[in-house]
């Protein structure tokens, strides 16, 4: 089994790693202190564990698990905290199991074992529930990935399977579906045709062209965007509650 531990404080992870050290099939395949690491380092090595702290600096852990429910292969994920206040978001956010540090030895094998169960019915396990939204998105390039701060986002568009994502850096592929991230994002961004939801805070004008198009003008976006004649009354009501 390929384990990736992912936590914040040096003597945990060396915990962690000395107590897994003992048991057989076991390995080690990378470790990280923070959320963006715990991510990337998930994307190079496909584990099929990842000991995860929920109490770490950028994004949590909690975070965390849910980016990881949507990687192929889904990587089983088991929390170690020093904290039982999270254990309901833990399972909400699809953990298999929850463990109180400091970790002891016979409830880390327990946790294996729920593990290679999941890892051997995991083409069926369902996807973590987003109990909120987040604060990330995950870009997937060749075997890494790119963390897109959500706040930085100006607009996305749908294209064929994927979801261009122009942000203020530049643009990048997720394959995630409009509707979704309509839906867990619906107070960030609005819908302005069936292909393209904006931010928002970045929109600064509705307008006609003298052909009749109406277009959208958004703050650091240098060329309009279509509006579908059906997403302008929406438009304009945001426009007017501000």
């Amino acid at each position: 089994m390929r384990v990736v531990i992912a936590d914040d404080e040096p003597l945990a992870r060396e915990r962690l790693r000395a107590l897994l050290a003992e048991l057989a099939q076991v390995s080690v395949v990378g470790e990280a202190a923070n959320g963006n690491d715990a991510l990337h380092v998930c994307a190079q090595t496909q584990p099929d564990l990842v000991l995860l702290d929920i109490a770490m600096p950028g994004i949590d852990g909690l975070e965390v698990a849910r980016h990881l429910a949507g990687f192929e292969p889904r990587p089983a994920v088991v929390f170690c905290t020093a904290y039982d206040a999270h254990a309901l978001s833990a399972f909400e956010a699809a953990a298999i199991d929850y463990l109180m540090k400091p970790v002891r030895a016979e409830r880390l094998v327990a946790a294996l074992e729920r593990a290679r169960t999941f890892i051997a019915g995991r083409l069926n396990a369902a996807p973590a529930a987003a109990t909120s939204a987040r604060r990330v998105l995950c870009a997937r390039l060749r075997g890494s990935l790119r963390l897109v701060p959500v706040e930085d986002i100006l607009y996305l568009q749908a294209e064929e399977k994927y979801v261009v994502v122009h942000h203020l850096r530049g643009e990048d592929l997720i394959e995630e579906s409009l509707r979704s991230l309509e839906d867990e994002f619906s107070g960030r961004f609005i819908r302005i045709h069936r292909n393209c939801l904006i931010a928002r805070d970045r929109l600064q004008e509705v307008r006609r062209t003298p052909a009749g198009q109406v277009q959208a003008v958004l703050r650091d976006v240098p060329q309009p965007l279509e509006i579908s004649r059906r997403c302008v009354a929406g438009l304009k009501t945001e426009l007017e509650r501000r």
